[in-house]
């Protein structure tokens, strides 16, 4: 039977070969893909954020959970990928981590389940400046535009995106979302965000709920 809680450990610990084997070895045993998706990686990567904002961990852990995550996230993708192709699509998601900002965690998970979810991904990558989020939302008529961040020190360039889209006529509307382990509701609010993605799966509601699909 699957061991979702000692996938989650090993992926705190950064033993990517083992989750990657484990992942392989729940799937093989049946298990749906969200599942393991949800239950394996994303809740493992949920205790590894909390620990991040509680200075428990620093960057470096992060980054060697992030690892293991990917790992697991290899052998998870086609398959959500081909589940993606086979359903309608949902919208058109332009995403990327903000200018100074080199972490793609949340943002990868984001895009994954935003991808099996049926969005059509834009994936920015990492450190985007400002006008690179404004010509990929035009350019591709995005439904959604997400930021994220991982350092305090690049959240205010949130609010340099948010100010740039506000003064473009054709894309004053767009609805903006941000994310990231230092960022809250409060600061979402503050600079004039539409919406705050606590982690990956809540952010794919929002994202459902604003193309409206329940």
């Amino acid at each position: 039977m699957a061991d979702y809680a000692l996938i989650n450990q090993l992926l705190f610990e950064g033993k990517a070969a083992e989750v990657e084997r484990l992942v392989r070895a729940a799937l093989d045993e049946g298990r749906p893909v969200a599942e393991v998706l949800e239950e394996g990686l994303i809740a493992g990567m949920a205790v590894v954020g909390e620990d991040f904002k509680r200075a428990i961990l620093y960057v470096p852990e992060v980054l060697i959970a992030a690892r293991a995550m990917k790992a697991g996230m290899s052998v998870l993708r086609p398959l959500l990928v081909a589940d993606a192709a086979n359903n309608p699509s949902r919208g058109t998601l332009v995403i990327g981590t903000v200018k100074g900002d080199l972490h793609d965690i949340g943002k990868n998970l984001v895009c994954m389940m935003a991808e099996g979810a049926g969005f059509k991904i834009v994936d920015l990558g990492v450190d985007q400046p400002v006008e690179n989020f404004v010509a990929a939302a035009r350019e591709h008529s995005a439904d959604v535009v997400g930021m994220s961040a991982l350092l305090t020190t690049t959240m205010p360039y949130m609010k340099v995106v948010v100010d740039a889209f506000r003064r473009e006529d054709d894309l004053r509307d767009t609805f903006i979302a941000v994310g990231g382990a230092p960022v809250n509701r409060m600061f979402a609010d503050e600079i004039g965000a539409d919406g705050y993605g606590p982690d990956a799966s809540s952010s794919v509601d929002m994202f459902l709920g604003r193309v409206g699909v329940a």
